[in-house]
């Protein structure tokens, strides 16, 4: 379900690159790509034109003696860092004086969040990932309202909008989340969320054929497969660890030609909430992998495998095919693209179960509201904290953050388009020179435009979703199979995501205790014991199997966190319409 753990994304990709299931959004700034599901369409996005150089006038001369700050991001998990040393950090210190000694997790983040607040000691800033509603229960963080109004003209400009979908029940703002879309929505070329990839000497071998069923994608392995038997292949692997479900747990859904809103599949016309886990769509997908199994081309490893051990099979070139998103599999595709072997790389397909259902893969414009950053009641400073944050937000700043510097990560084409040369692409594949410029660091995780954002002269705020970026980072063997498939960007290739206001449905609040929250730990305690029983069984066992997990799963109170989905989700399309629920 979750889906924003993007922090160190290699960021150059042609099929990958956003918070999610439940966790979700990155802005890119390699070659290509970008790793965002947080963008919205929201309730009118906030236009580009006022750069905060027009706005900051408004607010009070701000105070630029040296200071450091301490921020914690729960996103992230890279080596811990003053912003000050990286190009990015050392700019916006000269800007306003501040400096982050910046701290990520090391081990398990509910158990670093749980110690903050046994102990009320926490950073100044804080992104706390899925831990946001314990923060908030902790109330640890500070409103910003008040300081968003006396020291935040740019924070305004371009997080207003969605005031209605930030405040908490108390009618507060706490976190800035790193959504809104500002000026006009800009689609990912690539993929950076869900797809079925399949290597691409697999198609080669068969004249590129197009295939859209489960049915055909998992016959084209096997035939791959059984002519290959001397090669010791595996046919497909799938993830199961820790919070990393979304693998083996989302796929009915976008099977059945919805998007991924989490632990339900929303009614288009209703817009009830159902619970698919207990319904025939996972019944199918499970059945088939049950099948897949049995024929010798399921990974058995894949309910014991850790991330790193997931990651390294799929680099290691001898995986066939697997179903993830596109940022959860980056690294390991870039790994993948770095040996060269154009064979081995892989193709996102957007698969369904029938030839009659449109699939719906892509993310439509959205807004993801339990996500983001908020200054802690620790907090030396919130002023000057809020004015660095306002600071960011100046679209020069915003251009820095994602693009870098001119002349040294991109350039300027004499129609004020911003591209970037194949020196640059190849220079920022290097993830030692993405952390010394500080793009690790900063393209997430602080207040920012929504990765599907424009700027004020019509360039993308995300380098990876500009045409010329994108275009200028597809490889020889990228633009060949584009080529045989008739399109030119990998995305074409999946439909255009219908509108759903309440989108995505992961990203609604579940009170920590709650019924629901209970509901959706011990459902995922149900699946991951009897998922791995029901793909391993013998064919005969199967519904056996199945029918035991039924019992299991409908002990719990599928009706009740149905109902609670509901009706939230109807309270969001009223904040986004300007309706009412009628709840």
């Amino acid at each position: 379900m979750d889906q924003k753990k993007l922090g160190t994304l290699a960021l150059i990709v042609a099929t990958a690159a956003s918070l999610a299931a439940c966790s979700g959004g990155n802005g890119n700034n390699g070659s290509g790509s970008s790793a965002s599901s947080s963008e919205s369409a929201g309730s009118g996005s906030p236009s580009a034109s006022a750069s905060a150089s027009e706005t900051a006038s408004s607010s009070p001369a701000a105070d630029k003696t040296p200071v450091t700050f301490t921020y914690f991001n729960a996103n992230s998990q890279v080596p811990d860092i003053d912003s000050n040393k990286t190009e990015i950090g050392k700019a916006l210190e000269d800007q306003t004086g501040v400096n982050f000694k910046m701290q990520f997790p090391v081990g398990d983040v509910n158990t670093k969040i749980g110690t903050m607040i046994a102990s009320g000691d926490y950073p100044d800033v804080l992104a706390p990932d899925t831990a946001i509603d314990k923060i908030l229960d902790a109330k640890a963080f500070i409103p910003l309202e008040d300081l968003i109004d006396q020291y935040g003209p740019n924070i305004k400009r371009v997080y207003e909008p969605y005031y209605n979908l930030m405040k908490q029940a108390d009618g507060h703002i706490y976190f800035l989340p790193f959504s809104p879309v500002v000026g006009d929505y800009i689609p990912n070329p690539t993929i950076d969320q869900g797809a079925f990839f399949i290597q691409r000497r697999v198609l080669k071998e068969f004249n590129y054929p197009k295939i859209k069923t489960l049915d055909e994608y998992f016959d084209l392995i096997k035939k791959y497969n059984d002519a290959h038997k001397d090669d010791k292949l595996t046919g497909f692997t799938s993830l199961t660890y820790d919070w990393r479900t979304m693998g083996i747990f989302n796929p009915p859904m976008h099977l059945a030609g919805y998007p991924n809103d989490g632990d339900v599949i929303v009614d288009m016309q209703t817009h009830a909430a159902d619970v698919y886990s207990n319904d025939d769509v996972t019944k199918r997908w499970l059945k088939k992998l049950n099948e897949v199994n049995n024929e010798g081309l399921y990974d058995q490893s894949s309910f014991v495998n850790n991330y790193d051990q997931y990651l390294a099979k799929i680099s290691s070139g001898k995986v066939l095919g697997f179903f993830d998103y596109g940022w959860q599999a980056d690294q390991a595709i870039q790994n993948i693209k770095k040996s060269g072997n154009d064979d081995l790389d892989y193709m996102p397909l957007p698969i369904v179960f029938d030839q009659n259902t449109k699939d719906q893969y892509l993310d439509p414009p959205s807004f993801v509201d339990n996500r983001g950053v908020g200054i802690t009641t620790s907090a030396k400073d919130p002023v000057r904290i809020i004015q660095f944050f306002d600071n960011m937000l100046k679209e020069e700043n915003q251009v820095m953050i994602q693009w870098g510097f001119k002349g040294e990560t991109y350039e300027v084409n004499d129609k004020g388009r911003y591209y970037r040369t194949p020196e640059e692409i190849e220079m920022l594949k290097d993830n030692a020179k993405q952390q010394s410029i500080g793009f690790t660091y900063f393209n997430y995780s602080w207040p920012m435009y929504g990765g599907g954002s424009t700027l004020s002269d019509g360039n993308s705020f995300n380098a990876g979703r500009q045409p010329e970026v994108a275009q200028a980072s597809f490889t020889e063997g990228d633009k060949l199979i584009l080529s045989k498939y008739g399109v030119q960007t990998f995305s074409e290739l999946f439909a255009k995501p219908d509108d759903r206001p309440w989108y995505p449905a992961w990203s609604i609040s579940i009170e920590q205790g709650s019924p629901a929250e209970i509901f959706q730990q011990k459902s995922k305690d149900v699946k991951l014991k009897y998922f791995p029983k029901l793909v391993l069984a013998k064919p005969d066992q199967f519904d056996a199997i199945w029918n035991e997990y039924l019992d299991a799963f409908n002990k719990l109170d599928v009706k009740g966190f149905e109902d609670t989905l509901t009706k939230s989700i109807a309270d969001k399309i009223a904040k986004v319409t300007g309706g009412s629920s009628g709840n």
